[in-house]
């Protein structure tokens, strides 16, 4: 069974579309968990127009965060495989197939995007802009882990969750890097979404606004609550 574990926030410009790409893509059995962290916009309601039993909706009793909101859904999916999703893209068609395949002998799979702008016009490769491949150190050097690009087992939450409160870094780079110590993360080079930006676009991949003192410190805090985490299940 795969879940398919999305974060929404007043994403009603774009969410339809997204949606939709998903139910094409995974089957029946399969299940699709929305946590919103309070949309005051139509999110929540074109969520529902949907009325497939596959959607599964939850809603945030206050404001969670990025981090809190997708914690939320990755702790109410009930599937063997979790697929991580942003309210904004669009999967292209062949993903799960692509990502289940890999899946077989890897723990964690991260595949390339096609990076479009809000009209989802392509403009270039996320594995060639961002030098993508697998191994700690690269990634903590220069992060690959794109949440809507990667799909993992479900034994990964064992060590993932909770996620540290104050992170200062998106779940997506803390899942990545406990996948890469713990396990070990496959980078498939199959262009598996069409990875929309616009305005409201919160990756942090993107953001090259960090001073080199904020890049050091971010790496550093992670390394110290990966340390404390994974002493933690020794």
């Amino acid at each position: 069974m795969i879940s398919v574990c999305m974060a929404t926030y007043n994403g009603e410009k774009y969410i339809k579309d997204q949606i939709s790409s998903i139910l094409s893509e995974i089957s029946d059995e399969d299940e699709l968990i929305i946590s919103d962290d309070g949309s005051i916009d139509r999110t929540c309601e074109i969520i529902e127009s949907f009325q497939d039993k596959r959607i599964k909706l939850f809603h945030n009793s206050s404001n969670h965060g990025v981090n809190g909101n997708f914690e939320n859904a990755l702790r109410h999916s009930k599937g063997d495989y979790i697929f991580l999703s942003d309210q904004d893209d669009v999967w292209i068609s062949g993903k799960v197939e692509v990502c289940m395949k890999a899946l077989k002998n890897n723990c964690c799979v991260v595949h390339d995007a096609i990076i479009t702008d809000s009209n989802l016009r392509p403009e270039y490769s996320f594995f060639k802009s961002r030098k993508c491949k697998s191994g700690f150190f690269h990634n903590w050097l220069r992060n690959g882990y794109l949440g809507c690009t990667m799909a993992f087992h479900r034994e990964v939450l064992d060590f993932a969750l909770p996620i540290p409160p104050n992170l200062p870094v998106w779940h997506d780079i803390w899942i990545g890097s406990i996948c890469e110590i713990k396990h070990n993360v496959k980078f498939v080079p199959f262009k598996g979404i069409k990875f929309r930006r616009h305005n409201s676009t919160t990756s942090i991949t993107f953001k090259g606004s960090f001073t080199l003192h904020k890049k050091i410190s971010y790496r550093m805090i992670l390394l110290w609550h990966l340390f404390k985490r994974l002493n933690l299940h020794r």
